[in-house]
């Protein structure tokens, strides 16, 4: 379809969709559960797949990997091929790849499931992008901000379905699940998710996808792996290297085709380059609090400040998290619409800092650390529900669905690198208990601070955003000159 009819067909108007919302949030909570499926097992892996705990920790990381190399791709080919369309598709590797997992009992078939798990990630940008094509203006805003925050909401609210499941039933059941799970989003997709008219057409950049894959998975192979293989040793300082070198020539073919994975001249715009460097920070920042709250938890109380509960107890001290991150959708659609999205991120930056603020002090009770999460999660709510708002507002309609791609990813690289820089911290700041040495509740602490600084960081970066009118007169960013050139001539 060509350029023209695509923004034709925009201008109409979007259909009145009722269902459309509640079905894409819940593919986007289903796929987010992805994150948290497997904690309660981590430390039973190696047993239960009868290999080494080195090993163990690849089904972590191939999901991480997968998922960085399927967001901007999944979400290039959206734009050009039809979102529904992808997002079905990675509906269906989220079920065969849960499917499979529930059959493993080994670490081969295991990773593969893994895997394809991971490559469904970009269902929650494919539905913010749908979104964007299918709802009229008056609901957009608190319908993104919905999808947007599902990446936490799921995470937050699967720990304790999936650490209760792991304690009450065999640990198979997680992945079965998460099986039917998709398998009923999937045909709700079917059903009442209609296809979007909106697309770029053109031909997919094979070139620049392989570039980015082999980029991103250098660099976020280091980030995870460096901790067990050394920091300075040469498979972590190699793989950097790597990275930094396939990423240059990556950019400087993006720069030079005519129809690039990710354009990168757009990325370069004040407003999307300063979303996703605040959506990286926010990435970090919010998986600070997932790495600190369980392990203070379940340390026991001969620490003195270990409080020694359950893994389920960690997940209903988490869970409440993920319902405020959902409460405060509607709360950042109308800040958004009132003031702008600009002043809705700085808004939540400030929110999250105040929340790590709180946890350097109050660490000594359940109730406490559950109010820290609250905290945190409401100013993760917030940001999160205006970053797909300042993005969509500055890139074309045919763009959309990459755009967001990319936001999300910048997100994942920043909850990546969080988990490493939390690694050393703890590593490095430890206690002896017994036999046994522990992380020191300095090192909780200082990842803390870190957390109130990273989100200080992600406020620096939104004051540099230009100031947006209000949601409530802005639709969407106009077209390219390409497009109103082809619009023009009919193209």
């Amino acid at each position: 379809m060509n350029t023209a009819h695509a923004l034709s067909t925009k201008a109409s108007g979007p259909r009145r969709n009722r269902a459309l919302v509640p079905v894409l949030a819940s593919g986007g909570i289903t796929v987010s559960l992805m994150q948290t499926l497997v904690i309660p097992l981590v430390p039973r892996l190696p047993e239960l797949l009868g290999t080494s705990t080195a090993n163990a920790s690849w089904v972590i990381t191939a999901t991480l990997l997968a998922a960085a190399v399927a967001t901007p791709v999944v979400g290039r080919l959206g734009d050009m091929y039809g979102k529904r369309r992808m997002l079905l598709i990675s509906l269906v590797l989220l079920v065969v790849g849960s499917a499979i997992g529930g059959l493993s009992n080994t670490l081969v078939p295991m990773l593969i499931g893994r895997t394809l798990q991971g490559l469904a990630a970009g269902v929650i940008p494919l539905g913010i992008s749908i979104m964007r094509d299918e709802l009229p203006a008056d609901r957009l805003g608190s319908a993104t901000a919905l999808m947007s925050a599902s990446l936490g909401v799921g995470g937050a609210l699967g720990l304790p379905a999936a650490a209760f499941l792991a304690e009450q039933t065999d640990w198979h059941v997680l992945f079965w699940t998460a099986a039917v799970l998709g398998a009923v989003v999937t045909v709700l997709v079917l059903t009442l998710v209609p296809e979007s008219e909106v697309r770029t057409g053109g031909r997919f950049d094979l070139v620049g996808a392989i570039g980015l894959s082999a980029g991103l998975i250098c660099l976020l192979l280091a980030i995870s792996k460096g901790a067990d293989w050394g920091w300075s040793s040469a498979p972590t300082l190699g793989l950097f290297g790597a990275a930094a070198g396939v990423l240059a020539l990556w950019g400087r073919w993006e720069l030079r085709t005519a129809r690039p994975l990710v354009d990168l001249r757009t990325t370069a715009r004040r407003q999307v380059l300063f979303t996703n460097l605040a959506s990286a920070v926010f990435g970090f920042a919010m998986f600070a609090m997932s790495l600190v709250l369980p392990q203070l938890l379940q340390l026991p109380e001969a620490t003195g400040y270990g409080l020694g509960q359950t893994m389920m107890v960690v997940g209903l001290v988490m869970a409440p998290s993920g319902l405020v991150m959902m409460a405060m959708a509607p709360v950042s659609a109308r800040i958004s619409k009132a003031r702008g999205p600009k002043v809705t991120l700085m808004v939540g930056a400030v929110v999250v800092a105040a929340g790590y603020g709180l946890g350097v002090a109050l660490m000594s009770a359940v109730w406490q650390l559950m109010i820290v999460s609250s905290v945190i999660g409401a100013g993760i709510g917030l940001a999160y529900g205006a970053m797909p708002a300042l993005v969509m507002a500055a890139v074309p309609v045919s763009e959309t669905a990459a755009a967001n791609s990319l936001n999300t990813l910048m997100r994942s690289i920043g909850t990546s690198v969080s988990s490493a820089v939390a690694g050393v911290i703890l590593a490095q700041m430890t206690v002896t208990l017994g036999a046994a040495t522990v992380p020191s509740i300095d090192g909780f602490r200082v990842i803390m601070a870190i957390g109130a600084g990273a989100a200080l960081v992600a406020l620096f970066f939104a004051a540099f955003l230009p100031g947006l009118r209000p949601a409530a007169h802005r639709e969407t960013a106009p077209p390219t000159a390409a497009e109103t050139a082809q619009v023009g001539s009919g193209d």
